[in-house]
Parts: structure tokens; C-alpha cells; sequence
């Protein structure tokens, strides 16, 4: 055997260095913006195809379709391609080639399924792509499709359409970001694996009993979440966690049946008032939780606090973008608050209002209530708090329909509190950011234009990610892609041209770094 010198080694060393430095230069130049824009325009009809086709989670047909049409697109790439059998709604799983050598196998997750729409609320249909840009006056205005064609794209204009932001957006970018590998004939420096969602918009219910059931073919190094919208700057983000989310639902009990508020207003007890009573004394008016205990487990170090608060938004930047005069006061930038776990009301319901609204006083009241958990506050323990709080404000706890006449009889106020939690979503989770995984895709998503990623230590928003932590063991990272003012889950949802391009250029630079 040759014997290893010093200089031996320091060459070889040097060699591999050189190596992925040009490999580097290389992916460089075909995900380069000017390159980047032409694999945009080649992908953009496959994009408005996808984004015509309805896939509200609800119904099966549709989502049958979409996960047809993907499985089609990911197999066209080489990739071979299966769908997981998820109760008629089918997740799809692509994975290209087989593991070689040491690379290091990464599961990259995206979801074709859409939030429900009120087409009344849109203005265009919403399954019809529409692209738009502002006028002088701001006002968005409509553009034929052909411009997507053009050799110079305009990168803010938008493509208005349900799911183009969440989150076919990040799939078509995924896509084309393959078309470039295979154009540079350039091999990804990771094993790559895909899974694409079909049910996140209505909480993963079965993604943690898909991961479960599919563990050896889904076992992976690390998960990539192409999710999310970027901050505000749009510079790039990256995310080492995420929020749990449970639904409580509460019912106050009022009479039988609903007493004429003429004859019985100031005898029968309201059970709408009394609900009104107990939900105001849940927060301040800073929005502060008063339930004790809500807050003792969760501990920020001064640093992190330091780090949040040099990517906050700047004051006044939600306040006009959501039309409100003042933020909640619970912690002193955005960024810190969503660190700790949060209660919101959802709806409300106690009989009619405006002119349906009857002379009666309501016989029953009702609220759901989201909590969203961070990993110190277990689901469990946050229902015991809030149960605990309602005991403790006078009402008798049940957990049956209605109260049965001897508990009338006997309890003044009478409530029932449920909760609704998802296996693969009520858990909170966080990644170390000096995990291997997390230095990799800072590496890649710091790459396309040389911006240090702004790092969020945890998101707020959800995620289905709970599965993937508690059954596949993996360490996963949040990798947001657009726009921050798209819309998502609400009317005219868009995607500006400039994220999807800029997009691109992530996911390639991302897989094409070496060092996992």
C-alpha cells in the first residue's frame, strides 16, 4: 500500500477541495437568476395545468386526480414514483435512483391539497390561474397568460389562483429546479426522496399512520418542509421548528329550550353572557393568557431573544398590513411571541343575529378555541389548564351531549370542553440550529444571492410534522419560498414571479451542496 504523506494528503485534500468548488461554480451558473428564469418559463405550463385542478382535501376525486397528475410529473423527472394509500385521499412518494456511497438520503415534503374557497370572496375564479400586475394607482390588473413567456419576466408580477402559494408553488419550483440538474447533467449531492401531502390543510389526521405504515421506504438522514411564506424583507428564511395547534370546544348550558327574553329577560340565566364572561377573563388587554400556568415552562435565553429580535419586522409593518392600531403585548417583537404558545378564539355561536336574530334567550352557547402547543407545553397538559380555569370560575364540568336533569338541578353553571387534536399536528418540535442538517440548508439557501438567512427559531404557524419527529426520527428544517403577502388561506391568494424564480434557485443550490 502507498504510503500517505503529509503531502500526499494535503494534495488530495486540496483536490477535493478544487473538486467541489467547481462543482459549486457550476450549479452556480444553471441556477444563476438569468438561467433560473428560463427553466421558470419552461415550467410555467405544467404549473397552470396543476393549478386548475381543483384539490380541496374534502373531496376524494379530486385529490385522486392531482396525485395522478404529480405522480406523472416526478416519474417524467425519473424518479420512481408510488402513491401511499391514505383512506381514498393518497399521498405521493417519488425517490430518484437508488442510495450510493456515502450520500446522505434527505426526504423533502410538500402538500397538493388546498384550503376550501367561498368563490364569492374572489375575484376571478380561483382554479383559473389569472396573472396580474399593479397599475399606477396599485390596483391589480390582469395580463394575458402568453407573458409568462416572455424572455424578460417582470419578477413582481403575481399569479393569482388557489394553492399557487400553498403549496403547488413550491412543487412546480421543485420541479423545475430537477430540470435544471438533468439539463447541467449535474447529480444531486443528496439521495433524494419526495412526499407530497394530500390532507395538510385539514390537519394531516393520517400522515403520522402513512409515515408508520411506509417507515423503511420513507427512512431518511433529514426533512426538508418547502412550506411557508419568507419574511417580510422577502430576504431568504429558514425555519428550525414549528407550533402545535389543538381545537377545544366549549358549551355552556343554559334553560332546555329558549326562554322569550321578554317574559323570562332577568330571571333565566343567559348562557351566551356567561360564555362571553368566561372567554374575556381568559386574557388581558395586552393579550396576556391569565390561565395560570399557561406560560411557566417556556424559558428564552437573552441570546435567542437578541437573534429575534434583529429579525423582527419593523414597527408598524403588521399593524398596517392587517389594518389594526396596536399588536398584542405579550412579548416585545412578533418573532418572541409566537415562541410561546398562544389562544385564540375561532367562532362563536349562540342563536341568530341581525334580522334572523329571535327574541329568545339562547338555551346554549358555544366557542372553539385554537391553542397552538410549543414543544415545553404538551396538548394534554394546556386541556388540563384550561379545564382546570373553568372549574375554577364556578362551572360543573361534564362530558356527556347535555346535562341530565338531576346536574340541572343541582349545578348553577354547567359546561362541556372537548378537545380536537391531530397526532401529526398538535405537537410542537424544534431543531437545534447547529444540528448537521441545519448547517447544510443554511449553506444551500445562503447560496443563490449570498443573503445570510434571517433564522427563526420557531415558526407559529402548524405543521404536520409530529409524525415525522415521533415515528421516522427525523430532524427536520422549514425552508419557506413565498411571498409574504400571498394570501394564503384566504381570497386572491398569489405568488409573486420573483419568489418562484428565486425559488428555483434555492432548491437547486440546495441540492447541490455538498457536506451533509
Amino acid at each position: 500500500m502507498k504510503k500517505l504523506t503529509s503531502l500526499t494528503l494535503g494534495r488530495g485534500v486540496c483536490a477535493l477541495a478544487c473538486l467541489l468548488a467547481a462543482m459549486g461554480t457550476h450549479a452556480q451558473q444553471v441556477f444563476a437568476e438569468k438561467q433560473a428564469q428560463g427553466l421558470a418559463r419552461e415550467s410555467f405550463p405544467e404549473f397552470l395545468e396543476l393549478l386548475r385542478m381543483p384539490s380541496d382535501a374534502v373531496k376524494a376525486e379530486d385529490i385522486q386526480r392531482n396525485a395522478d397528475w404529480l405522480e406523472q410529473a416526478f416519474r417524467k423527472r425519473g424518479f420512481a414514483t408510488r402513491q401511499l394509500a391514505n383512506e381514498g385521499r393518497p399521498l405521493v412518494f417519488a425517490e430518484l435512483g437508488k442510495p450510493t456511497g456515502k450520500r446522505k438520503t434527505v426526504l423533502f415534503y410538500m402538500h397538493f391539497d388546498a384550503q376550501p374557497v367561498t368563490p364569492a370572496e374572489w375575484k376571478t375564479d380561483p382554479w383559473m390561474p389569472v396573472l396580474k400586475a399593479r397599475d399606477a394607482n396599485g390596483v391589480w390588473q390582469p395580463l394575458p397568460l402568453e407573458r409568462l413567456q416572455e424572455a424578460a419576466l417582470d419578477p413582481e408580477w403575481r399569479l393569482f389562483a388557489r394553492a399557487s402559494a400553498d403549496d403547488k408553488g413550491p412543487i412546480l419550483m421543485f420541479l423545475a429546479a430537477m430540470d435544471g440538474l438533468h439539463k447541467a447533467k449535474i447529480d444531486p449531492a443528496v439521495h433524494v426522496k419526495v412526499i407530497l401531502d394530500s390532507q395538510e390543510e385539514k390537519g394531516s389526521p393520517r400522515l403520522h399512520i402513512v409515515m408508520r405504515e411506509n417507515q423503511e421506504l420513507l427512512k431518511s438522514d433529514g426533512l426538508i418542509v418547502y412550506d411557508g411564506a419568507m419574511p417580510a424583507t422577502n430576504n431568504p428564511g429558514v425555519n428550525f421548528g414549528n407550533r402545535g395547534s389543538i381545537q377545544l370546544d366549549l358549551t355552556v348550558f343554559g334553560a332546555t329550550s329558549g326562554p322569550h327574553s321578554g317574559t323570562y329577560g332577568n330571571v333565566i340565566p343567559d348562557p351566551a353572557l356567561r360564555l362571553a364572561d368566561l372567554l374575556a377573563g381568559m386574557k388581558d388587554r395586552e393579550g396576556r393568557v391569565r390561565i395560570p400556568g399557561f406560560y411557566d415552562k417556556v424559558s428564552i435565553s437573552a441570546a435567542d431573544k437578541q437573534q429575534m429580535a434583529s429579525t423582527a419586522p419593523a414597527p408598524g409593518t403588521l399593524e398596517k398590513r392587517f389594518g389594526v392600531a396596536k399588536l398584542e403585548a405579550l412579548a416585545p417583537n412578533p418573532v418572541e411571541a409566537v415562541q410561546y404558545p398562544s389562544l385564540d378564539i375561532l367562532g362563536l355561536s349562540a342563536g341568530q343575529v341581525g334580522a334572523k336574530a329571535a327574541n329568545a334567550i339562547p338555551s346554549v352557547a358555544m366557542a372553539s378555541l385554537n391553542i397552538r402547543t410549543v414543544p415545553e407545553t404538551p396538548p394534554d397538559e394546556m386541556f388540563a389548564l384550561v379545564k382546570g380555569y373553568i372549574a375554577a370560575q364556578g362551572f360543573h364540568l361534564i362530558d356527556t351531549d347535555a346535562p341530565s336533569a338531576e346536574e340541572r338541578a343541582q349545578f348553577e353553571r354547567i359546561a362541556r370542553l372537548s378537545m380536537i387534536a391531530y397526532p401529526s399536528t398538535s405537537t410542537a418540535a424544534r431543531v437545534a440550529m447547529d444540528s448537521p442538517l441545519a448547517k447544510w440548508v443554511l449553506a444551500g439557501v445562503r447560496a443563490p444571492r449570498q443573503i445570510e438567512p434571517d433564522k427563526v427559531r420557531m415558526g407559529g404557524s402548524t405543521l404536520p410534522m409530529s409524525g415525522a419527529v415521533d415515528v421516522l426520527h427525523l430532524p427536520y428544517v422549514v425552508v419557506p419560498l413565498v411571498n409574504a403577502d400571498n394570501n394564503q388561506h384566504s381570497f386572491d391568494e398569489n405568488l409573486r414571479l420573483g419568489n418562484y424564480i428565486e425559488g428555483i434557485r434555492t432548491i437547486g443550490a440546495m441540492l447541490t451542496t455538498p457536506g451533509l
